[in-house]
């Protein structure tokens, strides 16, 4: 079994509280970043969706706070697709200290949309294919 999908990322002192604690929300931008990253691996690139009106959009998402971050420290942001549906993809992503401790852990559903009707739609084939084969 592989590796998953990681990305790092610096805690810079704008994502974080009065008190140099990473703000809640910003773990949602952080696992977001690794699965364009992700995506990104497969030559999927998110601009080139949108301008044939597909995208990919945070359907569900559990998340549960483990331990905090602080101001400086330097994270680990994984990425796993867990499921593939027709027009979804479930990922576990979790979010580690430079130490191995678990901070953050998510399960995360994208779905497949267009983007003029903002309906799921199937994940194109060619794209389906790409990443299935690496993952």
């Amino acid at each position: 079994m592989s590796d998953p999908f990681s990305i790092d990322i610096r805690v810079y002192y704008e994502d974080t509280d009065a008190g140099g604690i990473v703000y809640n929300a910003n773990y949602i931008k952080f696992m977001e970043r690794a699965r364009t990253e992700w995506l990104r691996s497969f030559s999927v690139e998110q601009d080139e969706l949108m301008s044939r009106n597909i995208a990919f959009v945070v359907k569900h998402m559990d998340v549960d706070f483990v331990r905090p971050a602080k101001f400086n420290d330097v994270l680990k942001v994984t990425c796993e697709p867990v499921r593939f549906g027709g027009a979804s993809i479930t990922f576990s992503q979790h979010v580690y200290s430079s130490q191995g401790d678990l901070l953050v852990k998510s399960a995360v559903k994208i779905a497949c949309v267009d983007l003029k009707e903002m309906r799921p739609i199937l994940i194109p084939n060619s794209i389906k294919e790409v990443i299935q084969s690496g993952s």
